[in-house]
């Protein structure tokens, strides 16, 4: 019976110390990071909370309740959120990094002035909260950068196995015969794109070689040496049917609609004779 005792109090020990150290641990795992200014950049662990002081959103509280035409007294409302040590806004997000934005802070802050029954919100609180929160969002804004973020790694280099029905390697391995592959067939036996494409060279800026140096004047271009280079048939003696090829020759094109014909020409002849004519009867007529 004693020893039944012991080893439940000894258990409801292990529980409760277990528990506690448990409990300061979470605790210890995520803090709070308050910042005296609701711009700027914020650095903190992934988990903390982010706050900032109610001093440093004093001067846009005191101009959003002037500005809400609702008699409150801004002074008074400033004061009231400047007593405030700390007003949650976000979290460090578990990545690289996040945003306060400007409508959460606002948000935050509208709470917190309710929260502090401020004599300086005027007859009509909603509409004072209401002005105050429009001040702070457009005035304030947050970057939350994690200190501990650490990136991904890249996948490193896949081994050497051989893939199913050839003799070549997978991807990343030492390359091999890979005539038997088949890239998509129904055996599996295709392979895989390279995951580095380092190796390839490519054209550099600035160091491409002219046309001129690549090809010299007394130079041959590239490709079988005993094909003609360029229309020399007529001056190596070549054939006509290497110097031309085909027989193509050139067609008088059809006449156009403009041309004066034969008929037109005897017509403009006719009415000048007759015209002379005319001209020479009247011509006799004035002088008789």
């Amino acid at each position: 019976m004693l020893v039944r005792k012991f080893l439940t109090v000894t258990a409801l020990a292990a529980f409760v110390t277990g528990s506690a150290f448990l409990s300061a641990g979470t605790a210890s795992a995520s803090q709070q990071v308050v910042s005296t200014s609701c711009t700027g950049t914020v650095t903190g662990q992934m988990g903390d909370q982010i706050a900032i002081t109610g001093a440093s959103v004093k001067t846009l509280v005191t101009n959003g309740a002037n500005n809400a035409g609702t008699l409150a007294i801004g002074g008074w409302a400033g004061d009231s959120i400047a007593g405030v040590p700390a007003i949650a806004v976000g979290q460090v997000p578990n990545s690289a990094g996040g945003e306060a934005t400007g409508a959460a802070i606002g948000n935050a802050v509208r709470t917190a002035l309710a929260n502090s029954h401020s004599l300086g919100l005027g007859l009509d609180w909603n509409k004072t909260l209401d002005s105050v929160e429009s001040t702070v969002a457009k005035g304030c804004n947050l970057t939350l950068l994690a200190g501990n973020y650490v990136a991904p790694s890249t996948p490193g280099q896949q081994g050497t196995g051989t893939a199913a029905g050839g003799t070549g390697t997978t991807a990343g391995g030492t390359s091999g015969n890979l005539s038997n592959l088949n890239p998509g067939n129904a055996a599996g036996s295709g392979t895989a794109p390279m995951r580095d494409y380092g190796g390839i060279p490519t054209a550099t800026a600035g160091t491409a070689v002219a046309p001129g140096a690549r090809y010299p004047a007394n130079g041959t271009l590239p490709g079988d040496a005993s094909a003609p280079q360029g229309d020399t048939g007529a001056q190596s003696g070549q054939g006509a049917d290497i110097r031309d090829a085909g027989n193509a020759q050139s067609l008088s094109s059809p006449g156009s609609s403009n041309d004066v014909q034969l008929p037109m020409l005897l017509a403009v002849i006719v009415l000048a004779g007759v015209t002379a004519g005319l001209v020479r009867t009247w011509v006799l007529r004035r002088a008789s």
